[in-house]
């Protein structure tokens, strides 16, 4: 565990870099004169890691006395390195820029997670252009590399059985 000024962080074992479960506290709400909220998050790539973050952090408010509520949030996504799709968006990549991509794995709240939850066995990867300031007032897309992720959705398309 790693920790961090706002949360906590576990590093993965399976793939090195990746931040595979954290909990962080998104904010704190007074709420008339006797009645603070506080929201935590807690997210994972693991999804039974996600669970016990959460049960930690439920086990903590609950001994002071909190009245605790869980929500839905996002299930988790493990990456999967020996993934065929994955091969084929490497060799794509490779063929279409003539460099090898930076493979990488998160574990932020992706929709890939919701389908892998009603499709267990869906091969996903996820790519896109450039995106900054994401869920912010300043969030924007670069443009120019618009044309870069489509020319690659475009190729990965035609690969795929």
């Amino acid at each position: 565990l790693v920790g961090l000024s706002n949360g906590v962080i576990e590093m993965s074992l399976a793939m090195p870099g990746l931040v595979e479960t954290s909990t962080n506290l998104a904010s704190v709400k007074f709420e008339g004169d006797d009645r603070i909220v506080v929201t935590t998050s807690q997210r994972s790539s693991v999804e039974s890691a996600k669970v016990y973050a959460s049960q930690m952090i439920e086990s903590v408010f609950a001994l002071a006395g909190a009245e605790v509520s869980h929500s839905e949030g996002y299930p988790g996504w493990a990456p999967n390195p020996q993934s065929k799709l994955l091969e084929i968006t490497v060799a794509s990549y490779e063929k279409l820029f003539g460099v090898k991509p930076k493979v990488r794995a998160i574990h932020a709240g992706l929709e890939c997670g919701l389908f892998l939850e009603k499709y267990p066995h869906l091969e996903m990867v996820s790519f896109g252009p450039t995106l900054r300031g994401v869920h912010s007032p300043d969030e924007r897309l670069e443009i120019a590399t618009v044309p870069k992720f489509w020319d690659l959705l475009a190729d990965i398309l035609k690969k795929v059985e």
